[in-house]
């Protein structure tokens, strides 16, 4: 993308702009362009930083789309009290700051998409139910993002807290034009289920290789700390084919990852990303046994939705405009010798 006659002021762009300008779908479409970029050596990412202290942790991810003219970086906070994130995306051209966002909607878009299009390219095609274990503020738009790219007629849903599983029921059902069950156990849930998606913080791993069914295919991204899992050691043996989105980052925080490859990178050679298995065109072998996809988050899933965001808002007249960037040298006071008393 050109960004011509500098300087142009950048925009603040709200939760509410990204909702109007960005659907689901075109996540689900733009990631993909994004991580094919990515299998060619087009795009890369920054790796995550993550600090931890008391319930509470910050997390800063960046990437670059060069080709596409954008930098991106992302920054937020995660306390039990609240979260906030924002996004500053600049031109890889000039450096020029091209917008700040307001980063949760992006941050939701990008998690729900990635699991749909990991399910576009390795779900059976065939592929009509899903079971969903987590009722959390992600899990209305992971069952959005698998209705996006399978024709969907049941969802199986659980969670450990009954009363915070049918609040969730209740509006499941308001949202998705399909059947929603209630499930008294994982098991239950999972059960002949061809799409399980895990999106808790589970501090213990929940889901066993036995409860899966042959040619399931696993969405793993709740778990996103190292010290949280969703799923036994026991589902890597059935699984024909494992992706994540970023090696290292699932490398640095994924337990169950780190449990199975350790450190030595020789280990992770059967770990494919989702970007070479698109630019590669492959897909769920006929008859193969459970495939399995955990994303961690990483910056060029924000980059590449929030691109889109960028260019659509422009094109429509959305966003705040922002006082054009100044540069001033700091101020300083010169030494002074003070003068010296004689003692004695």
């Amino acid at each position: 993308m050109s960004h011509d006659n500098r300087p142009q002021p950048p925009l603040w762009i709200v939760e509410e702009d990204v909702r109007q300008l960005v659907s689901l779908n075109d996540a689900i479409d733009a990631l993909a362009a994004g991580l094919v970029l990515e299998a060619r050596g087009e795009a890369g990412n920054v790796d995550k930083a993550l600090g931890q202290w008391n319930a509470s942790s910050m997390h800063a991810l960046g990437a670059m789309m060069p080709l596409r003219g954008y930098v991106a970086f992302k920054t937020w906070a995660n306390t039990p009290r609240g979260a906030a994130a924002v996004l500053s995306l600049y031109s890889a051209t000039d450096g020029a700051l091209l917008a700040l966002m307001e980063a949760s909607a992006i941050g939701t878009l990008r998690t729900a998409a990635i699991s749909g299009l990991a399910t576009r390219q390795l779900a059976s095609d065939d592929a009509d139910e899903m079971a969903l274990i987590g009722t959390g503020m992600q899990s209305p738009m992971q069952m959005a993002a698998i209705a996006a790219v399978r024709p969907l007629k049941r969802i199986r849903v659980f969670s450990p807290t009954p009363e915070k599983r049918k609040a969730f029921l209740a509006r499941a059902e308001a949202m998705m034009g399909c059947e929603i069950v209630e499930a008294g156990s994982v098991a239950e849930a999972v059960a002949g289920a061809p799409i399980i998606t895990l999106a808790t913080r589970a501090r213990e791993p929940f889901l066993t290789a036995a409860m899966v069914d042959r040619g399931a295919h696993v969405n793993a991204p709740g778990a996103i700390l190292p010290g949280n899992a969703e799923f036994h050691q026991d589902l890597f043996d059935r699984a024909g084919l494992v992706v994540v989105d970023n090696k290292r980052n699932a490398a640095k925080a994924s337990r169950e990852f780190g449990e199975r490859y350790g450190a030595d990178a020789a280990r992770w050679e059967g770990v494919h990303t989702l970007g070479e298995i698109l630019d590669a065109g492959i897909r769920r072998a006929e008859g193969s046994d459970v495939t399995l996809f955990k994303p961690m988050g990483m910056g060029l899933s924000d980059l590449a939705v929030a691109a889109l965001v960028y260019e659509r808002a422009t094109g429509a007249g959305l966003g705040t405009p922002l006082p054009v960037g100044t540069r001033a040298a700091p101020r300083w006071t010169a030494f002074e010798q003070q003068p010296q008393t004689m003692v004695g």
